[in-house]
């Protein structure tokens, strides 16, 4: 017996939308959006995508009247449930522009469903265009077949946000001084991990993570890695662990 292929095929093209998903919706696609189905992709009436809200799952969608620069579209049925995303926040220190975007496209990829910047003493980038952060994080969900789209806050001053820190969640600090091993300090539950910038932590700034509540120092290995790395690093071996995966 021949086996019948899944449907929908997951190559059909994904795109995230702001609208309410239900059976039967109709959904309207106005500019950037639009532009894309119609004139990059050419999809014409009759032709199927994918469409996601980061509330309502993923739903299978047939295009109804194609435009350039408004597409309507009609809601088939749900392919996915919205998915349960594992409790993981990853703080860290702004990196350079091209570096700090791959950082927040991997990691929504990897599912670290908070982002939080903080500005540290050697932070040497205090500013982030967070609607372009958000428009990588959109990408980077519409590629991966996230259903959640994670989150990203404003940057927040290093000492300030220490101290909002909210109660029951293990702070992972990726401690260049040392540390056990991350894979064996993982512990069930919330966490946050907290990787510094490009120049490190100040011996104020390590010192006072320490003696924070719920503060765990980690170790990443006996190489010296860039701080983009090392967060991406720290997101796999808790993933690998404690998350989804």
């Amino acid at each position: 017996m021949v086996a019948t292929p899944a449907w929908p095929p997951r190559s059909l093209p994904r795109l995230f939308v702001e609208a309410a998903l239900s059976e039967g919706a109709a959904v309207s696609v106005e500019g950037s959006g639009a532009n894309y189905l119609a004139n990059v992709l050419r999809l014409k009436a009759g032709d199927a995508l994918l469409l996601f809200n980061g509330r309502d799952g993923e739903w299978l969608a047939r295009i109804v009247e194609p435009g350039r620069k408004r597409v309507t579209l009609t809601i088939a049925q749900a392919t996915r449930e919205q998915e349960t995303v594992p409790d993981l926040w990853l703080a860290f220190a702004p990196i350079k522009k091209g570096r700090v975007d791959w950082l927040v496209e991997k990691a929504v990829e990897l599912g670290v469903a908070r982002l939080l910047p903080v500005i540290t003493e050697r932070t040497i980038v205090r500013d982030l265009n967070l609607e372009r952060m958000r428009s990588h994080i959109v990408e980077a969900a519409e590629q991966c077949g996230r259903t959640a789209l994670a989150t990203i806050e404003a940057p927040a001053r290093f000492g300030d946000w220490l101290a909002a820190r909210p109660a029951g969640r293990t702070l992972y600090f990726a401690d260049e001084t040392g540390g056990p091993p991350f894979g064996e300090a993982i512990r069930p539950g919330p966490a946050t991990i907290l990787v510094g910038p490009e120049g490190g932590f100040t011996p104020d700034e390590a010192a006072r993570v320490r003696a924070a509540p719920g503060a765990v120092p980690v170790s990443l290995g006996p190489r010296i890695l860039r701080a983009e790395t090392a967060a991406l690093a720290a997101v796999t071996a808790w993933m690998a662990t404690a998350g989804d995966w």
